[in-house]
């Protein structure tokens, strides 16, 4: 029997164990989406407890406390970070085949040296011990990103951001891992929103420009896009419920966006239309910019609405959408490419049955214009365990090019959760070792190297076009 997650974990040949350990865990972690909070990088800020660091905003977590049982005092509630955490503790001992129990107890591992078991005999060993560490200046923000190896960091951020942090962090010598901005226009293309025209508004004053039609908007937009890439900005993404290509003339869509300046709601059709002419003018631009645009659907968002009006979003109600029609898809992507303005496009779908129509559609836009142009995304959100990885790179391979993947990204608020990288290159170097193990790759290490090291880190540099003049390729 092996050790419970020893230094072979999830390792099952002695193929994978040669590609990690000599390979993949060699890399740096470069996390190309991430959703946490550049202002906490800037301030270089210092945790209080461990409840902070796991429990405050990762609805992750929270899924599973009420999965058991837990009242919602212990989880977004006013009980005490020890009450919360004995509550987590509780809730992971019987967490066996969820991630969250290998990512908890990797973070554990790595991050406080505790290599026991965290359940509700242990809670209050762990809970003193982790605290003790967070206290340490070495457990400060910075020190974290850099003792996990991180390169460079894009967070995700609204266009009227002013990219304060990101620009302090920039200008301080001090600290050497690039933290970009990544933009994320949803509200300002979220026609049906009650609060779409107030989110213009403070556009309009963030872009100089009084949007009163769709040009206008445009030009906002277009603003604020320069003004993010003057800032370093390489990477856009977008929340969509399925991939819109409901195409509509130019009067037309100016019709639309009128009749919601002026106070009236749009049809379901209208809004989609209108979608479809505000990803149209996003990606023609990120081509202009030379940016990489990330589409990430499938989600149905804010469901149960007893507790959605209580806590709001991101708070654990949002849960995989059946709908996303590749015929749509295939066609927005070719209205691009018409006129030759297609950027690098990364596809994230939601639901893991997608994975074939992605890789099919992914194969009909490839160019020269760089190495593995379209990516299939990393296994997201609902996906990202080990069966999920492994279907999604499965696929991959099996309809495209595996060895060109860009790999993992922590889609995370949590520091910590830079582990997931590790846990991402343990499943790659098991599926690989595998096939070389069966006969189905030659065992050709130089080969197998430069696969592993590739999907681990280089290819998302290469692809990006980030610099990293401070760091070669490993």
């Amino acid at each position: 029997m092996k050790q419970f997650m020893d230094k072979e974990f999830l390792l099952s040949t002695p193929t994978a164990s040669r590609l990690f350990h000599e390979y993949a865990d060699t890399c740096p972690v470069l996390d190309y989406h991430c959703h946490i909070n550049p202002r906490e990088i800037a301030e270089d800020k210092q945790f209080s407890n461990i409840t902070e660091v796991w429990l405050g905003g990762d609805h992750y977590k929270w899924r599973q406390m009420r999965s058991n049982g837990i009242d919602e005092y212990y989880i977004t509630g006013d009980a005490s970070p020890r009450e919360k955490f004995q509550k987590w503790a509780e809730t992971l001992e019987k967490a066996i085949g969820n991630p969250l129990y290998h990512w908890s107890h990797l973070e554990l591992q790595r991050y406080f040296g505790y290599t026991g078991i965290l359940n509700r005999d242990t809670a209050e060993e762990v809970w003193n011990l982790c605290n003790q560490k967070l206290q340490d200046p070495s457990m400060s923000v910075r020190n974290i990103i850099k003792m996990s190896n991180v390169t460079l960091i894009c967070t995700t951020d609204d266009p009227i951001d002013t990219l304060e942090w990101h620009k302090m962090i920039k200008e301080d010598s001090s600290f050497d891992v690039a933290v970009l901005p990544a933009w994320r226009p949803d509200k300002a293309m979220n026609i049906e929103k009650a609060d779409f025209t107030e989110y213009l508004a403070k556009l309009a004053t963030a872009s100089g420009t009084q949007i009163k039609d769709f040009a206008s908007l445009k030009e906002a937009l277009r603003n604020r896009m320069d003004f993010f890439h003057n800032n370093g900005c390489l990477v856009s993404d977008h929340a969509l419920e399925f991939v819109y290509y409901s195409p509509a003339d130019e009067s037309e869509i100016e019709a639309i966006l009128k009749k919601r300046l002026t106070g009236n709601t749009v049809t379901r059709e209208e809004e989609l239309k209108f979608k479809t002419a505000f990803m149209l003018f996003a990606g023609r631009e990120y081509h202009r910019l030379g940016w990489a645009m990330q589409l990430h659907f499938g989600c149905k968002r804010d469901n149960n609405s007893l507790s959605f009006r209580k806590l709001g979003p991101d708070t654990g109600y949002d849960c995989i959408n059946n709908y996303a029609p590749s015929a749509l898809a295939a066609d927005y992507l070719n209205a691009l490419i018409c006129t030759d303005q297609l950027p690098k496009t990364i596809l994230y779908s939601l639901n893991p049955n997608d994975n074939a129509y992605i890789d099919a559609i992914l194969g009909c836009f490839q160019d020269s214009c760089a190495i593995g142009k379209m990516q299939h995304g990393s296994a997201w959100w609902f996906n990202d365990h080990k069966q999920g990885m492994t279907d999604q790179m499965i696929s991959l391979a099996n309809l495209g090019l595996l060895s060109n993947f860009i790999g993992m990204l922590t889609d995370s608020r949590s520091f910590l959760s830079y582990t997931r990288h590790e846990y991402f290159r343990r499943i790659l170097c098991d599926l690989i070792g595998g096939w070389v193990e069966n006969g189905e790759y030659p065992e050709d290490y130089q080969a197998l190297g430069e696969i592993v090291k590739g999907i681990s880190y280089n290819n998302a540099v290469r692809y990006f076009g980030f610099d990293l003049e401070n760091t070669q390729e490993s």
